[in-house]
């Protein structure tokens, strides 16, 4: 019988996302500006003779060392309540370095999806994943666009992570991430003021899914499977938003009608989101705007989370400045999830 997973968790995540691979990458780029012929067999070399060696944690690992945490609390006979895919464009033979290092920390982690240079999200929808971190901007457009998975492009590692050992932290901003994007263009295109107005005029009118709104809901019954009350739940969910009084009613009425509960919410209203991020000490931080996830990478794993091609949010510029900024790794193909 197929495995059930519609009540459990499913995180999909890159190698890279998982580990730092940047020596591997910082190779192959190497290689390929001198001979972009022979740069894949000169990778595929230095991947197998350093396939024992130790690679550094990725920007993801806090968060996936801490959810898999929770399955302790499982009941043996039943589902798990989170499962993680690592999911690569890697060859099976230049992923077992990847493979060796799962198992050297003692990862429980079964699944895998090793595609040989092929993208990765095909293959979502087949492993159930609800959350795809990846390191590759083209794969995360990808699944935002197909309204798939929640999807984000993680920044380079914090220096450490001080999110407490025995809870998972998740950290979210607001609009165009856990909301759609529709308050945010009204607010870039008519002004604060207004913004202002039509929030508060529709306070009782719950807004509509943002790409991280079912994610936010598998939370919310990961919570619930968990034996405790929902204020000591070891799952803590934090909102952080630069709403501010009179926009903020309409958050708390739609969090309602969703049924979800949230353990910490900041309206911030211009105060600096990183601060606070910091404060909160998330295993991970979801925000759809450099302007403030890049502040808080330096003190937190943080993944950006992207503008659906057909929004008005969205620009081709901002696609390439992006990519300049933080290009996807290995990204002729070898593991540039």
């Amino acid at each position: 019988m197929p495995l059930d997973l519609s009540d459990t968790l499913v995180v999909g995540i890159s190698a890279t996302a998982l580990f730092d691979l940047a020596d591997a990458d910082a190779v192959y780029k190497a290689r390929h500006a001198k001979n972009p012929h022979g740069a894949l067999d000169d990778y595929r070399a230095y991947m197998l003779e350093r396939e024992n060696e130790p690679l550094r944690d990725g920007t993801g690992m806090a968060l996936v060392r801490a959810l898999l945490g929770l399955n302790r609390y499982a009941p043996s006979e039943s589902r798990p309540l989170v499962e993680v895919v690592v999911m690569s464009r890697n060859s099976p033979e230049t992923g077992m370095r990847v493979f060796n290092n799962i198992r050297s920390r003692g990862l429980p982690i079964a699944r895998h999806a090793f595609t040989g240079g092929r993208s990765v999200v095909d293959y979502l929808d087949a492993f159930a994943v609800d959350l795809f971190l990846t390191t590759n901007v083209e794969d995360a457009q990808r699944v935002i666009d197909a309204q798939a998975a929640a999807a984000a492009v993680l920044k380079p590692p914090p220096g450490s992570c001080d999110a407490p050992e025995d809870q998972v932290r998740i950290a979210f901003d607001g609009d165009a991430v856990l909301f759609d994007d529709s308050s945010e263009l009204v607010y870039k295109t008519e002004g604060l003021d207004r913004f202002h107005t039509i929030e508060n005029e529709r306070q009782k009118e719950p807004m509509n899914d943002g790409p991280y709104a079912i994610l936010l809901r598998k939370l919310a019954r990961l919570q619930e499977r968990l034996p405790f009350g929902a204020d000591l739940s070891p799952v803590r969910i934090a909102i952080v938003t630069a709403r501010s009084a009179p926009a903020e009613m309409r958050v708390i009425n739609t969090l309602r009608h969703w049924g979800v509960y949230v353990n910490e919410i900041f309206f911030l209203g211009g105060v600096q989101k990183s601060k606070v991020v910091k404060a909160f000490r998330p295993h991970i931080f979801f925000d759809d705007q450099d302007l403030h996830l890049d502040p808080a990478a330096k003190h937190v794993p943080a993944g950006r989370v992207p503008y659906r091609s057909d929004s008005p949010l969205y620009t081709p510029v901002t696609a390439a400045l992006d990519l300049a900024a933080e290009p996807p790794l290995l990204v002729d193909k070898l593991d540039a999830t």
